[in-house]
């Protein structure tokens, strides 16, 4: 077909910047807040927008781009609906990949790891200080669910408004935080001639990172 013709011949150099062992941070939770920081300032659209790659029961890999809404030595924290698919998932086998893809700066940043709930009072937290009427939609949706038509779902949405009129809308037992504890971090840029940077960090026992080239 002409348009698979027109995929393939997509292309472009990456010619920005190069990636050294020796200019990088011995803590890739450093290393990933100065890239972050940086696409902040190059201002990326959705910074924060990371794919996020879990197994179902069955083996078969799902993926879907999340937000990032913290990050320190703990790991990367998110939330979302744990009675989803993803959240399904990850109750049953709670390991998952993240991906952070950032084409201004060539970049791109792989994170693996095990995941677990935040506790109930961080979660709390976070949820209180989303708009009215994400917490509301929080409730009104029974995430990844089948749903008859747009209409119902906003009637779900109206309905939620009407219970929690004039009162704070708590958190629901169902939704929360997640926390991704990071075993392996790779940052790869982008270099001339498909000779891409990929540089991963490797957790060891007892504590401490191992920094690794790998081949593009």
């Amino acid at each position: 077909m002409e348009i698979a013709k027109s995929v393939a011949d997509l292309r472009r150099e990456y010619t920005r910047a190069g990636l050294n062992e020796t200019d990088v941070d011995a803590d890739p939770i450093r290393q990933f807040g100065a890239w972050f920081e940086q696409a902040l300032a190059a201002q990326v659209p959705d910074p924060n927008a990371m794919t996020l790659a879990t197994v179902g029961a069955d083996g078969r890999p799902s993926a879907r781009i999340v937000l990032l809404k913290g990050f320190d030595a703990a790991g990367f924290v998110f939330h979302t609906n744990y009675d989803s698919r993803k959240g399904k998932e990850l109750a049953a086998h709670p390991f998952a990949a993240l991906v952070f893809f950032w084409p201004e700066l060539e970049r791109q940043v792989r994170i693996e790891g095990k995941v677990e709930r935040l506790p109930a009072a961080d979660s709390d937290a976070y949820f209180m200080s989303r708009p009215l009427g994400s917490r509301l939609s929080a409730w009104a949706s029974r995430q990844s669910e089948p749903v008859a038509d747009r209409t119902t779902l906003e009637q779900e949405l109206e309905d939620m408004a009407q219970r929690f009129q004039g009162r704070d809308v708590p958190r629901p037992p169902f939704w929360g935080g997640l926390r991704l504890q990071p075993d392996a971090i790779e940052f790869w840029q982008g270099g001339a001639n498909r000779l891409h940077d990929r540089l991963r960090y490797r957790r060891v026992i007892p504590a401490g990172w191992r920094i690794e080239r790998l081949s593009p």
